[in-house]
């Protein structure tokens, strides 16, 4: 999945932004990061402790894009590359329940 978020976010930058330099930019320090993943994994946030689900995920930041991957044994696999702004905890976890608001 990560690799076509790859190609959507080039896609999307290229075409509706017009702005295909910039795409590629954007796609390099997004490989950038994930080649430093790959020497430093543990360097990424753990994904629990920024929202209340419980997972295995980390994170990290490229740019306006997080990176949301996993380490086994200090091998990274990536799962997705998300624009920071979107819901990412629906787009990983489908729908969560709500918190109850009740007092």
């Amino acid at each position: 999945m990560a690799l076509q978020d790859l190609k959507e976010i080039k896609l999307y930058i290229t075409d509706e932004l017009c702005n295909p330099e910039a795409a590629l930019k954007v796609v390099r320090n997004i490989i950038k990061t994930y080649e430093g993943l790959k020497e430093l994994p543990l360097i990424g946030k753990k994904l629990s402790a920024v929202i209340d689900v419980k997972t295995d995920f980390r994170y990290c930041i490229s740019g306006s894009y997080l990176i949301f991957y996993r380490v086994d044994s200090e091998y990274v696999s990536i799962y997705r590359i998300l624009y920071g702004q979107r819901d990412y905890a629906r787009i990983l976890f489908g729908d969560l329940p709500e918190e109850d608001t009740e007092e």
